[in-house]
């Protein structure tokens, strides 16, 4: 047997893109885009991303060139998954809710040859442009219009929008097929919680891999209608995009994520599956019964992004939503870890159900090895579920590294094999890990580390609070003490010592936040992360604590 192994027939390369073939062959007269009232088959899917591909290719764009998305939850932005990298070239999807300076920023960093923009974000990406160093090429920029949205201009007849730009493509066309599975296909700029952002590089093998692992984990069945309210640009929405192609899955479009469309899309197209950080459900949860609509059968929801409150859990399954939990990154391309459900579970109580739930789980089939180190010695902390320490991923979707920055890329992937995800965990008796925090969020007060996390849980279950977060403010005794920012529901009162006192019944002394700071709405990403570096830099605006309790309205 030491003769065989590795032979041309056996080893071509593995890349995604080869889903959206079998597709047009197996479901080729099914529905694979919905929006509005304009409906794409798999067959038209196919031909239309061949079409993209052969039009960039004609513009000049070639392998490893960059292109890339502005772009919200539209079909061109669905197809744009398949058709750049068809081409050859990377794909990167930028998020739509950064500001000029940092899309200005991304694009040189880049070095985009082409990007594709919706009308509503033609003045951002206009001005990133201007703000682009002299001498560096600009992308070429294609309009992509969207005939459901009356606000909008109609293009310059001489502008190349997205629909003239296919009219020149070859439907036929032979896309460019990876030569190494290494090769890249995706880069993605990180935009969570941290305000520096770093490239992240996947390669087809990678997305291969994570796509076929997604489908599995979730246990996604042939055809469902997938409603997409995670944005696509959002690690290429958890790879489902590809995902969906390979069940032959009803991809229904959303450009606006607001309760009652999200309802009113559900009940119209008899929705299955929809993805979502915890602020997504928190949103369907809250709803007021007005726009609330009862569902039209059991929707199954996979959430992610952020450690979601067993509150928010309890609260969106008892609407009739079945919620998966899980975790990943932009580093892994979509979720590495799910909360595998076990049946015994279901004989326990609503609140304990919620519980179990709110942790991220196991390592998903597709993933080598998840543990938790203790950052000074590297080795794995005991399984209490008390003792945290730094989860570190070991698995064929990791990322290849940060695009140009090998000093970020040496940090994170190390000689010792493991990626570090700078997320803070424990490691349950039962072999389930849950996420206690990101490592700078974690706040140190008289010595105790307190996990912010298991706070905001705690604040979630209060009738009255909506969203809450909390960051460390400098404190003149302690150094550190918990300072909770909090958004509460319509109609709702509460004060800022009511808030605490009720805290107060339910955690340590220690973790009871020191101070509460009202606000209508918290600061967040476009994926639903709030946007913790912000608030810390309010907290430490606000000087040191003092004895007594603190409350403000900001």
């Amino acid at each position: 047997m030491d003769k065989l192994g590795a032979n041309p027939a056996n080893s071509s390369p593995l890349t995604p893109l080869g889903f959206l073939e079998r597709a047009a062959t197996v479901y080729g007269d099914c529905p694979s885009v919905v929006y509005h009232d304009t409906v794409f088959t798999w067959s038209q899917t196919y031909r239309r991303c061949l079409r993209l591909a052969s039009a960039l290719v004609s513009l000049g764009v070639s392998r490893r060139d960059v292109v890339s998305v502005l772009l919200p939850n539209v079909p061109a932005m669905y197809e744009a998954q398949f058709g750049v990298p068809m081409s050859g070239a990377v794909l990167n999807s930028i998020n739509t809710r950064l500001d000029a300076r940092t899309v200005s920023v991304l694009l040189r960093h880049s070095g985009s040859k082409l990007i594709l923009v919706d009308p509503a974000l033609l003045p951002v990406l206009a001005d990133a442009l201007r703000l682009l160093p002299p001498g560096h090429p600009a992308p070429r920029v294609v309009l992509v219009e969207d005939p459901h949205e009356k606000d909008f201009p109609p293009a310059p007849a001489a502008a190349l929008t997205y629909e003239r730009l296919l009219e020149t493509g070859d439907p036929e066309f032979k896309w460019v097929r990876p030569a190494s599975e290494w090769d890249p296909m995706i880069l993605n700029y990180t935009s969570g919680t941290t305000s520096a952002p770093k490239g992240v590089v996947h390669c087809h093998r990678g997305i291969f891999l994570v796509t076929m692992d997604s489908l599995v984990s979730w246990a996604v069945p042939e055809q469902p209608t997938y409603l997409w309210t995670l944005p696509l640009f959002h690690a290429n929405g958890w790879s489902f995009p590809w995902g969906m192609a390979v069940v032959g899955g009803t991809n229904v479009c959303l450009r606006r994520v607001l309760a009652g469309e999200v309802y009113d899309t559900i009940a119209r197209n008899k929705v299955t599956h929809l993805c979502g950080a915890p602020v997504v459900l928190n949103m369907l949860a809250n709803a007021p019964e007005g726009v609330r609509k009862p569902l039209p059968g059991k929707v199954q929801i996979l959430t992610a992004g952020a450690p979601p409150p067993a509150a928010v859990l309890h609260r969106t399954e008892a609407i009739g939503f079945d919620v998966s939990h899980g975790y990943g990154l932009t580093e892994t391309a979509g979720l590495v870890l799910l909360c595998a459900w076990k049946g015994e579970w279901n004989r326990l109580p609503a609140a304990e159900r919620a519980r179990l739930k709110a942790r991220q789980g196991v390592r998903t089939p597709g993933m080598a090895e998840v543990d938790i180190v203790d950052g000074e010695t590297g080795r794995s902390v005991p399984r209490d579920g008390a003792t945290m320490g730094e989860i570190v991923l070991r698995g064929g979707c990791v990322t290849m590294g940060y695009f140009k920055d090998e000093e970020a890329t040496r940090a994170a992937i190390r000689d010792d094999g493991w990626f570090y995800t700078g997320d803070v965990g424990v490691m349950h008796p039962d072999g389930y890990l849950e996420i206690r925090d990101r490592s700078k969020d974690v706040i140190i007060s008289g010595g105790e580390n307190i996990s912010s996390v298991e706070v905001e849980s705690v604040l979630y279950g209060h009738p009255a609070v909506n969203e809450a977060a909390v960051v460390a403010r400098p404190d003149e005794f302690w150094g550190e003490t918990p300072c909770a920012f909090v958004s509460l529901k319509d109609g709702a009162v509460a004060s800022a010592a009511e808030v605490i006192a009720w805290s107060r019944e339910r955690m340590a002394g220690y973790m009871v936040p020191k101070t509460v700071v009202f606000r209508d709405e918290l600061p967040k990403t476009s994926t639903g992360k709030i946007q913790k570096y912000v608030l810390r830099n309010l907290a430490k605006e606000m000087g040191p604590t003092r004895r007594g309790v603190s409350s403000s309205k900001m």
